[in-house]
């Protein structure tokens, strides 16, 4: 018995060191990437000398004689910070994940093959300016002279993530950047979605009334009405098509409609700024992930220096300021995709109908490589409207009647697609007007420009606007036939048909992703909107003071008052507080009592300290869901948040919109009060099995934590508590401070989309303004700069923002210097 004790003890030793061994080689080739910020360097692709001063953050202040070699510099500490970030984005857009990550990306992989976002990037690299080329170019070199010394010194592969899977990586080239600026339009249009989602829920809901109960307009002139969707086909459409989910992998870019780009942005006039500079802030939203998407940047070129935010893989300071210029980006809403059903040929399904007569598909065959799998061949097709997608995908099968499939009109799906000379262009602009010059350029993303000189201020939109007839069916609202031509783009508006406001007579501008013009169609700019709440306290806290600073912006930026839950409870509360018999301790009726003589005394701050919000959340999110399942159906899953603007149109009857409330199969008739209260207690009841009965000690901040989660190696078990970055927040769904819930039926309330930048720029004292990020400027989970501006950031901190060269210098935490060879 001693000598199996003895020989088990040895065994269970020797698997431990073996263990540690293990484990240290993993930590040793990992370390062996982390980047040497003091350094000093010779490479291929510049004419002078760069330095890249690394300040106490990590943000790079690049220094070179000429602008290529800045931006070689820029290239070169993207690479050192981001390179896996670089190339996986990289792969998404051109449709390869798979070729790494095995099956589960080839739902991912088919769809960008089919909007062939990649070879259209190669086409538009011709139509850039002079500038925007020799940057481009100056890019790649750095990114690859960076490669080269990996390879050249084995630096641990650039990325510890490079050990775990095997990618090689190619060189760079400057359409790398132009496609990943495609993705980003990708990332911040849902149209498609709602088009889609429109059309199934017309399907259910056949009383107009209710369609626009459900799926409601944002406040202010109302539109013609529309045609069924039915109505629109002489063909029968599926009676019954289960809703099938987007892909599933994180670095998907396929998301629901509500998880495109949103975003904060205003500025105020000299006249309107305490200290007489203008003001300028901004907090782009996009999904959290670690590393965060944006890097933080200065770069020195020779006309002035330039700091913001800028996306690894794109040479462009995308929000951030010069000496003479701020600037802020917010997503614009604007319609730029249409749905289209296409009709094919029933004698040859290779032809389609047009205006013409049956034409055949344009087709070209691509392979696409699975790892560990046998390469699939997939067939593209492309009709006059645009490519073929898969009824696989936006639940497009649901809608699309029988010998029909659909095809996308895309602003993104130009081949001369100049938006990254207008983003660099930015960079160059010293005034307002020669910003909104160097717009026009801009094809995709369309986004809202805000941007202030030292003396004025203007909101412009920025991106190609589809030029629609006046007779088009559904007003692209709705997919709709693609053999009609009143139905087809036919080109795009002029650039001075973008809503433009300059130098206004109140001096502040801003936008929250809310309605900004009232045109009629088809000179609207969008049906869809992102916001309809965040505007009305974002309009009284500029209008509550006469004139504003930088501290009052941040907080402004930093808001959690709710208007949404200032709105709602009064009503959907109205008949519930203080009522009913005293109940004993323990029971479902004590427990209401106590949530609702909680929220009598609430004012609507999304604090994650509080018990309140959760409440309030977990009430209006099962209020929501009773409503609309009994009518719906399953169609109920793809309502992920709750929208205020239709409960109010419930519980106020606007239009007969209260017989939302009876259950249909149900005897009794129910009223809204009935809804109300079965909804509170199944919040209640929720949050018992959650958290607990003390309603007292509940934190908001427990369900709503910031998700910044590795897209790859975040659902790795031990590895995801090192690369996983969560953090309680405050703010919610209707915040200013944005923190968009994920909706999932297993964390509902988790903080998944939001700021994960934030800045104000102050031109009263340029050198006092102010910026962060959401996680830290480094990719790499071992460096201690992967998530060191988190905790800022998670308490509504900032870092200074400025163009000082001596304050980079002397705050330098390293300096490295490229030479020419």
């Amino acid at each position: 018995m001693a000598i199996v004790f003895k020989w088990l003890l040895r065994l269970t030793g020797g698997m431990i060191l073996l263990a540690l061994l293990a484990l240290l080689s993993v930590y040793y080739l990992a370390s062996r990437s982390l980047p040497d910020y003091s350094k000093d360097l010779k490479v291929a692709g510049i004419s002078a000398p760069v330095e890249i001063v690394r300040d106490h953050a990590n943000v790079p202040h690049i220094f070179g004689q000429s602008d290529a070699d800045v931006f070689f510099g820029l290239g070169y500490a993207h690479a050192q910070d981001r390179l896996w970030q670089m190339v996986t984005q990289r792969r998404t857009v051109q449709g390869r994940l798979s070729e790494v990550f095995g099956p589960r990306t080839v739902a991912s992989d088919k769809m960008m093959r089919r909007l062939d976002l990649y070879p259209l990037a190669q086409k538009s690299l011709a139509v850039q300016d002079a500038r925007t080329r020799a940057a481009l170019q100056a890019y790649a070199d750095g990114v690859n002279a960076r490669l080269d010394e990996i390879n050249r010194d084995a630096l641990g592969r650039g990325a510890p993530e490079m050990f775990l899977f095997n990618m090689p990586v190619a060189p760079w080239q400057p359409a790398d950047s132009i496609a990943l600026v495609k993705l980003m339009a990708l990332k911040m249009t849902g149209q498609i979605d709602n088009e889609v989602l429109r059309a199934r829920a017309s399907i259910l809901l056949p009383d107009p009334e209710r369609l626009s109960d459900l799926l409601p307009d944002a406040p202010g002139a109302g539109i013609a009405a529309l045609p069924r969707y039915a109505d629109l086909f002489d063909a029968p459409l599926p009676k019954f098509a289960a809703t099938k989910p987007l892909p599933d992998h994180p670095l998907s870019p396929f998301r629901h409609r509500d998880f495109a780009g949103a975003s904060n942005a205003w500025a105020a006039a000299a006249s309107r700024s305490a200290a007489g500079g203008t003001l300028i802030a901004n907090d782009p939203h996009m999904d959290f992930t670690a590393p965060g998407t944006w890097y933080l940047a200065r770069l020195d070129l020779v006309e002035g220096g330039a700091i913001g935010a800028t996306i690894p893989g794109i040479p462009a300071i995308l929000s951030g300021r010069s000496a003479e210029l701020g600037w802020g980006i917010t997503a614009s809403y604007l319609d730029d995709q249409d749905v289209f059903i296409e009709k094919l040929n029933p004698d040859n399904a290779e032809e389609y109908l047009t205006p013409t007569g049956y034409k055949p598909f344009v087709t070209r065959k691509t392979i696409v490589g699975v790892a560990d799998d046998k390469p699939l061949t997939l067939t593209l097709r492309w009709t006059e409207n645009g490519p073929v997608l898969p009824g696989s995908m936006f639940d497009l099968a649901a809608i699309t009647p029988k010998d029909h499939v659909t095809s996308l009109s895309w602003t993104a799906l130009s081949p001369e697609d100049s938006s990254i000379s207008a983003l660099i262009g930015l960079m160059y602009a010293k005034t307002v007007q020669q910003a909104i010059a160097e717009g026009e350029k801009m094809i995709a993303p369309s986004l809202n420009l805000t941007v202030a000189d030292g003396e004025q201020i203007a909101l412009k939109t920025l991106g190609a606007m589809p030029r629609r007839s006046a007779d088009h069916q559904s007003q692209g609202r709705l997919p709709s036939p693609g053999w009609i031509d009143d139905n087809r783009w036919q080109g795009r508006l002029s650039y001075a048909a973008n809503p433009e406001f300059v130098n206004p007579i109140g001096g502040i501008v801003g936008n929250t992703n809310n309605k900004i013009v009232d045109r009629p169609f088809p000179l609207h700019l969008s049906f869809n909107w992102g916001d309809t709440q965040r505007i009305q306290r974002w309009q009284k806290l500029m209008q509550s003071r006469q004139v504003h600073t930088r501290d009052s912006f941040i907080e402004t930026q930093l808001d959690t008052v709710s208007p949404a839950a200032r709105t709602l409870l009064p009503l959907i509360g109205a008949d519930l507080w203080f009522t009913g018999e005293a109940a004993p301790e323990g029971t479902p009726e004590r427990q209401r009592q106590r949530a609702l003589s909680l929220l009598a005394n609430w004012n609507g701050e999304m604090n994650e300290h509080l018990p309140e919000p959760l409440l309030y959340a977990a009430w209006v999110r099962a209020l929501q869901d009773r409503l609309i399942r009994d009518d719906i159906g399953p169609l109920a899953d793809q309502f992920l948040h709750v929208e205020p603007l239709f409960i109010e149109r419930v519980f106020r009857d606007v239009n007969g919109a209260s017989v939302w409330c009876d259950v249909i199969q149900s005897a009794p008739t129910e009223t809204c009060t009935d809804m109300a209260r079965l909804a509170l207690d199944d919040a209640l009841l929720w949050i018992d099995e959650e958290y607990g009965k003390q309603l007292e000690s509940l934190r908001w901040g427990d369900a709503h934590q910031a998700t910044h989660d590795h897209p790859v190696l975040g659902e790795v078990p031990v590895l995801k508590s090192f690369v996983n970055i969560r953090q309680s927040t405050s703010g919610g769904d209707q915040t200013l401070m944005r923190g968009l819930t994920g909706g999932s039926a297993e964390a509902p309330f988790r903080n998944v989309h939001g700021a994960g930048y934030r800045g104000v720029y102050d031109f009263a004292d340029p050198d006092s303004s102010v910026f962060i990020t959401a996680t830290g400027q480094s990719g790499h989970f071992l460096s201690r700069h992967y998530d060191d501006l988190g905790e800022l950031w998670r308490r509504g901190e900032y870092i200074p923002m400025s163009l000082d060269e001596d304050l980079a210098r002397a705050a330098a935490e390293g300096i490295t210097r490229l030479n020419p060879q």
